[in-house]
Order: structure tokens, then sequence, then C-alpha cells
């Protein structure tokens, strides 16, 4: 069983096109300049800050989502409330 993938170098630009060997599509594109030492440490760091901003805005969400549920009672007997007070206010009216 061959490769899956392969790496070619671009005589071109000396970028380095990862390629799908069964369906022939590029994968990855890694430019000339981003493989030296502290390019990809760099890319190493805004990965781990993309992973950071999701961990958090996940908390976030459920956080707001508890909140929304702690307080879920006390704004439907709002609602209940000013409901009540149309149907009397309905039934006071003559017209």
């Amino acid at each position: 069983m061959g490769a899956k993938q392969i790496d070619v170098t671009c005589p071109c630009c000396a970028s380095v096109l990862t390629i799908d060997v069964l369906t022939s599509k590029v994968l990855r594109t890694v430019r000339a300049d981003e493989r030296s030492g502290a390019a990809s440490t760099d890319r190493w760091e805004k990965a781990q800050e993309k992973v950071r901003e999701r961990t958090q805005k996940s908390a976030d969400k459920l956080e707001s989502a508890l909140e929304d549920e702690r307080t879920k009672e006390s704004r439907f007997d709002e609602l209940f409330k000013k409901a009540q007070a149309k149907h009397t206010r309905k039934r006071d009216d003559p017209d």
C-alpha cells in the first residue's frame, strides 16, 4: 500500500504542497518563509491562541445558558403577571 499523501516543492516559490494521492487535491501549503524555525513557532502560538479563544467562548456560552436557566422562573412569573393584567383589563373594559 502506497503513501496517502505526498509533499511536492514548488520550483518557482519553494513552497511545499502536501497533496492527497487519491483525490489529487492540495491539503496544505507551507510557504518557504513559514518553514523557518521562527515562523513555525509563530504558527504554533497562533494555533494555541485559537484553541484558548474557542475554550473561553465555550465557557462563556455555558455560563450564559446557566444564567438563563437560573432566571427562567422569574421571567416566566413576570410574563404571567403581564398576561393576567391584560386579561383583567379586557374583562373590565365595557367595549
